[in-house]
């Protein structure tokens, strides 16, 4: 999915992109613990792919709401670019012992975390996610709960965070964990 992912933005973004010679370097990596990649894939489609080991997951991830909106109407949010920067200064504003912040639209839709999406539980079991609409990127991890009919896309408000059964935040390297919202 990531590399699905990584030709749809290439093909929008006009990037070129050899989907073979990435899987060729994909397949070389060896390590003697599980790695997490990252790909960077510059226009002319030189790809440069960086491992680290797997962060430590979170028995409980802890967030705040960002005073810093993220505008929905921005094309570039559906894809994963390096465009970094509202999201890095979210992080960098973290407060101590919190995990991540999640970030509203120009709306007051929730959008999704600096590093995540987010889904939610509500007291009638529904388990929802915001949808692309709102102004957030295609989480690999998201986008297989959608496929598998675990989670289904509705606009989100506060309110409905403040009313969830449960909050979960989501992404492909750590799966999913429950989420508590530091207010």
């Amino acid at each position: 999915m990531h590399i699905a992912r990584l030709t749809t933005s290439a093909e929008a973004l006009g990037f070129a992109f050899d989907k073979a010679a990435l899987i060729a370097e994909l397949d070389a990596i060896t390590g003697e613990a599980p790695l997490r990649c990252r790909l960077t894939l510059a226009q002319d489609g030189t790809v440069q792919v960086t491992t680290a080991p797997m962060p430590d997951p979170w028995r409980i991830a802890r967030f705040v709401i960002s005073d810093i909106r993220l505008p929905s109407h921005d094309p570039l949010l559906r894809y994963k670019t390096t465009r970094r920067d509202l999201y890095d200064q979210a992080r960098a504003a973290l407060p101590e012992g919190i995990h991540e912040a999640v970030m509203l639209n120009e709306r007051g839709e929730v959008c999704e975390g600096t590093i995540t999406n987010i889904s939610i539980t509500t007291p009638d079991g529904d388990r929802l996610t915001p949808p692309l609409s709102s102004g957030l990127l295609a989480g690999v991890y998201r986008q297989s709960r959608l496929n598998k009919g675990l989670l289904r896309e509705a606009v989100l408000t506060l309110a409905d965070l403040e009313a969830a059964r449960s909050i979960n935040l989501i992404n492909s390297l750590r799966g999913s964990t429950q989420a508590v919202w530091q207010r």
